[in-house]
């Protein structure tokens, strides 16, 4: 018989994201309506081990919907690492008589809650990272929000880079992974996306592709460059001393982690929250939600984990197709 779960914590780890705090009330509402209750734990793992937590009603997740960020605050954790540290948190989770976690964060967030469950923490992981990296779902909490911050951003520099016929570098966020460069690549029509997954680091070829629309009349070139090649202010100096054309680096950087969640966040990030809730009522414990072929589904931590994520090659054949 799986132990029934009384009370429960909620926290928020690693990179903030928006939609996180449509989840955190999603995880309160949804166990308060089963008769459990909940305490908010700040910091992340570091408020675990520093006892930072707070008693969560309905009342306390009332307004927060549709706000960035996260009501629960965001920390690294490197004491949360070791293997004492980890015996450390469980030691409080039991202290509190909180049986029951859902953490929400990335990969290095499921990493503790993995070690947390071997603990004897019934504890359930729910994916929030704008980086859209969790490889287990084709959805994780934030990406839509950073992509559509960072599209408009780049709409407004487009426009003035016409006017000038320059050449434009944007640099948007994904340090391993480049699914925000390459989905505001598409929908900007950029004409060159570099991702740290594709990218061979062959300039010329870039600088060619330059010069060569502008033989063809275009009066501006738009690269969208990933966080994790950079570099983006250098690579402006070397394309002008090239081409002889203006060129000019925009970095958008953590304005991508902030602003109102869309939509897609806020529904998405709810079920999430809720589904986490389920899994823990049912006495399940090491899982991930994810969202996977149009469904809420789970997997098992460490399974998820192992788990590789590639870009799409049709989506990045698209995105070199349409940029000809």
């Amino acid at each position: 018989m799986a132990k029934e779960i009384k009370k429960i914590g909620v926290l928020t780890s690693g990179g903030d994201a928006p939609g996180m705090n449509a989840a955190i009330r999603a995880v309160v509402r949804t166990a308060l309506a089963k008769g459990m209750e909940v305490v908010g734990i700040e910091k992340g793992y570091n408020g675990l081990l520093n006892e930072e937590f707070r008693p969560m009603d309905k009342h306390s997740v009332s307004d927060i919907i549709q706000r960035g960020g996260t009501i629960l605050y965001t920390a690294r954790c490197l004491e949360f690492m070791s293997d004492e540290g980890v015996r450390k948190g469980a030691e409080i989770c039991r202290k509190h008589g909180i049986d029951g976690m859902v953490v929400i964060g990335g990969d290095g967030s499921f990493r503790g809650a993995r070690d947390l469950a071997n603990e004897g923490i019934n504890t359930i992981g729910v994916p929030g990272t704008i980086d859209l990296d969790v490889a287990c779902s084709d959805y994780t909490i934030g990406f839509d929000t950073a992509v559509n911050t960072a599209l408009e951003a780049i709409d407004k520099i487009r426009d003035t880079s016409t006017s000038h016929e320059r050449c434009s570098i944007i640099e948007v966020m994904g340090r391993h992974a480049g699914y925000i460069a390459l989905w505001c690549g598409i929908g900007c029509g950029a004409e060159d996306i570099l991702l740290p997954e594709k990218y061979d680091n062959d300039e010329q070829e870039l600088i060619n592709h330059i010069i060569d629309g502008r033989k063809k009349g275009k009066k501006h070139h738009l690269i969208i460059n990933a966080e994790g090649i950079g570099h983006s202010e250098s690579m402006a100096r070397r394309i002008e001393a090239a081409t002889g054309i203006e060129t000019r680096a925009t970095i958008l950087g953590y304005m991508q982690r902030g602003g109102s969640p869309t939509c897609t966040d806020r529904v998405y990030a709810s079920m999430m929250g809720s589904y986490a809730v389920e899994l823990l009522s049912e006495g399940k414990s090491n899982r991930v939600v994810a969202h996977s072929k149009g469904k809420f589904v789970d997997f098992d931590i460490n399974e998820a984990l192992e788990m590789k994520k590639n870009i799409d090659e049709y989506e990045f054949l698209v995105g070199e197709l349409l940029s000809k």
